[in-house]
């Protein structure tokens, strides 16, 4: 019986050439669950895959692509599309270099121009280097930014996936000081609506979604803070208001482990790392970041681009591997949902 199980078009982008990115991409190219999965492609450099693939000591066979209609989706082959003539050889492992901020951007507008053309499903991306992209001339601070400017998208959801849990953010880079006055009733009301479609996308209806506490013990009725009653009550309340499954604020110091088990369909944290410990203590390797908001999905290692270790071989490729099943997953689930 043929397979007709809908394998979604998945670009993965090759991150900073100086860092662990090459050397994540040749092993999740070798994975033979990512191909189970769905059909990869790399936007990156085969000069640069090559020169990985040495350190490594393994094989793979390139194709050279322009468009994803020419790649072959086969076990053993990486599709490559490449977006200029660099000067690969100029490009040292571990140091911020301009061409490797310019190489990282180039491949990340590329997959962007594809995903707003619909021919790719989804994006996993390996990690960029925040000062290489800057010394040539890019203003956002990350790749998430980048991505929701470029789509001109109206919101970017930042999703934490680890296991069963699926946790949301109010905000990410941002002092502890500020991120506590950001959480307020709107914002959180308005993300947990957007949680809330996004997740009806991916065909999970009427979807529970938990709202952590800002202060210990959810401030205890005012002893530890009056922000669960001034913001966070309110938001919540006005969110039931709107037909949204939504409860809390749950003390934080328990939501998560009660969200592991599946309880909730998402967990909105209120600051970065109220939501980043929780799954990195859970599995650190296994905990990938994915954007919704965005004409399709993009999903990241969350790990930075290691140049202490570029180029020696160590480099784990587990990240990247799940980083790329989850969106494809996702993305799988939204064609499904399409339907």
């Amino acid at each position: 019986m043929m397979d007709t199980k809908f394998r979604p078009v998945t670009a993965i982008t090759m991150g900073d050439p100086a860092g662990i990115g090459p050397e994540i991409v040749v092993g999740t190219m070798l994975s033979k669950e990512i191909h189970e999965c769905c059909k990869p492609f790399v936007i990156g450099s085969i000069a640069i895959m090559e020169r990985a693939a040495k350190i490594l000591g393994v094989e793979l066979k390139y194709n050279k692509i322009t468009d994803p209609s020419e790649a072959k989706y086969e076990y053993g082959v990486a599709d490559v599309l490449e977006t200029g003539d660099y000067d690969t050889d100029s490009i040292v492992w571990g140091e911020v270099q301009e061409l490797a901020g310019r190489m990282s951007i180039d491949w990340i507008m590329k997959s962007i121009e594809l995903g707003m053309a619909k021919k790719v499903d989804a994006v996993s991306t390996a990690p960029i280097h925040k000062r290489a992209i800057k010394l040539c001339g890019v203003k956002q601070p990350g790749h998430t930014e980048i991505y929701q400017d470029e789509t001109n998208s109206p919101y970017a959801l930042t999703m934490f996936s680890c296991h069963k849990l699926r946790v949301f953010f109010v905000s990410r880079h941002m002092s502890l000081v500020d991120a506590c006055r950001y959480a307020t009733k709107e914002r959180v009301l308005e993300d947990v609506t957007n949680i809330d479609k996004e997740l009806r996308k991916v065909g999970i209806e009427n979807p529970l979604i938990a709202v952590a506490a800002l202060n210990p013990h959810g401030g205890d009725n005012g002893l530890f803070g009056t922000e669960e009653i001034d913001e966070l009550i309110p938001a919540v309340k006005a969110a039931q208001e709107r037909g949204i499954n939504a409860v809390g604020p749950c003390p934080a110091d328990s939501v998560f482990n009660i969200g592991k088990s599946g309880k909730y369909d998402a967990i909105l944290s209120l600051y970065h790392d109220q939501g980043h410990i929780a799954c990195k203590t859970l599995d650190f390797e296994k905990s990938v970041t994915l954007t919704f908001g965005l004409p399709f999905i993009r999903s990241s290692v969350d790990h930075g681009t290691a140049f202490d270790i570029a180029g020696k071989g160590i480099a784990g490729c587990v990240s990247l591997i799940e980083s790329t099943k989850v969106v494809a997953e996702y993305a799988a689930k939204q064609h499904e949902k399409s339907l």
